[in-house]
């Protein structure tokens, strides 16, 4: 029995194949009239795939685009590759380029996504007319667009036309954007701006800074104040940084050799160990930037953060930091990704009602102009696989970057690489801090062209010479893979 409305599907048999029959049973119509017959669509691309005939078992039915073109996804099974310009009919859904990757004789399939674009998002002009798109516009003062220029920066990315502007008027805010975007310099360059246009104050002991940048890791700090050392000289406003894996001997130098500081670049350990003995105050800040924000606030530094934001006169509006007498802090939290939680977390030190959100339109998205390869291959083949894609690679094709979800697969690819005479680094937590700085550094230089590591350089490192990335383990989250 059919009830009138209802939607049903059947298959029903010919003598050479199975069709999919969908029928729309309507009700009676209005004024006592006989229903309309059943209707059976069948779309274009369903005809050609009956006029071939039956599916073999185990054989998946291939995808019949409307429309020929470039290719947006790029299979070992050509019949599985999809065109940018693909439109499907009203009843049909696109297979996936993975079909049938679980079963064990898809060993050495893999499918590629394409580039759509050569430039990076970030880096494209402005689409909107008027305005002439440069730092000045923006609302920077001369001394540091010429130092910009100085360093051959002339030009603001996309992430930094948007939050230039609105950390210039005051505010707390939290910006959003993807890795490579330029967010150091979108919120370095107003954080400068506000530090030349307040008046000094005289010195103090214990050091207290003018504002204070706070990173997860000493690379990504030593990174942050090598690019605010060059700005700031330029200016003439002093960086310092401290971080951990010295010993608190070494802080107490650092801070020694310049108490008065105007940007302090620290992690999370180091800083709260100052802060404990009374090296260091937090009484000055005008400005706070809590960068790559979701490493921060996991589980390992959120107590930490929570600490030095307890100790920091966090502003609860825009009024409060644009006094330059009674100082309050402007609390700037960046990253490409935010945690569950971060709202209540941030409300506890300020008002949520006066945070001005920044996102990036590409935000969360797979950049277009990076060419990704997926390949299926078996456990104990992925080593092989790896040296064959390095002999593949060569010297004068770019630094290469392999990733590793933990320590141990770090050391133990390396001792694979040492049998094959392969030069490489190592990178991994467990090692001491001045040598992962110097292992890095050497990276950073082109002296070796192969990297192995742990996510510990996953996030805001400058790898400006890699060509390509290597996931040997899957990262355990999207966001990880993305960013």
């Amino acid at each position: 029995m059919v009830v009138p409305g209802e939607l049903v599907l059947g298959r029903v048999r010919t003598s050479a194949v199975r069709l999919l029959l969908v029928r729309w049973v309507q009700g009676p119509a209005r004024g006592g009239g006989q229903p309309p017959e059943n209707v059976v669509r069948i779309s274009r691309a369903m005809q050609l795939r009956l006029a071939r005939g039956p599916p073999r078992r185990g054989r998946e039915l291939p995808v019949v685009p409307t429309r020929a073109g470039k290719l947006l996804l790029r299979s070992r099974r050509p019949q599985l590759s999809q065109p940018r310009s693909l439109t499907l009919g009203r009843w049909e859904r696109p297979l996936l380029v993975s079909a049938g990757w679980k079963h064990r004789r898809s060993c050495g399939d893999y499918f590629q996504l394409e580039r759509s674009q050569e430039q990076a998002p970030a880096l494209q002009p402005p689409r909107a007319a008027g305005g002439d798109g440069s730092f000045r516009a923006l609302g920077l003062g001369p001394a540091l667009v010429s130092a910009l220029q100085s360093l051959s920066i002339t030009q603001p990315t996309a992430v930094q036309r948007r939050a230039i502007p609105a950390l210039l008027r005051g505010g707390n805010a939290l910006c959003a954007a993807e890795t490579g975007s330029g967010k150091t310099l979108a919120y370095l360059l107003p954080l400068f701006q506000k530090l030349l246009s307040w008046p000094l104050l005289g010195p103090a002991w214990p050091p207290s800074p003018r504002s204070l940048v706070l990173l997860p890791s000493r690379e990504l700090a030593e990174q942050v104040r090598t690019v605010a050392s060059s700005l700031g000289r330029s200016v003439g406003l002093r960086v310092r940084e401290i971080g951990g894996g010295r010993g608190m001997g070494s802080v107490k130098n650092q801070l020694r050799s310049d108490p008065d500081a105007d940007l302090l670049v620290s992690t999370p350990g180091a800083l709260c160990k100052a802060l404990r003995k009374r090296m260091v105050r937090l009484e000055r800040l005008c400005c706070l930037v809590l960068d790559e924000a979701d490493t921060l606030l996991d589980p390992t530094f959120l107590d930490l953060v929570e600490e030095v934001l307890m100790q920091a006169p966090i502003a609860h509006s825009p009024k409060e930091v644009a006094d330059q007498w009674e100082t309050k802090t402007q609390l700037v939290v960046v990253g490409a990704t935010f945690p569950d939680g971060l709202g209540q977390f941030l409300s506890m030190v300020t008002n949520l009602g006066h945070f001005t959100t920044l996102t990036s339109q590409s935000l969360h998205h797979l950049l277009p102009h990076v060419q990704q390869k997926f390949i299926r291959i078996k456990g104990s083949d992925k080593a092989s696989e790896l040296l064959q894609l390095i002999k593949d690679q060569g010297p004068s094709n770019g630094a290469l970057l392999i990733f590793c979800n933990n320590a141990s697969t770090v050391n133990w690819l390396g001792y694979i690489l040492d049998d094959h005479k392969i030069k490489h680094l190592r990178l991994q937590g467990q090692m001491p801090a001045a040598m992962r700085a110097d292992i890095f550094n050497t990276f950073q230089k082109g002296q070796r062209d192969v990297l192995v590591c742990t996510d510990l350089a996953s996030r805001g490192l400058d790898t400006s010479l890699v060509e390509l990335v290597v996931n040997y383990d899957f990262p355990s989250t999207l966001q990880d893979y993305l960013h």
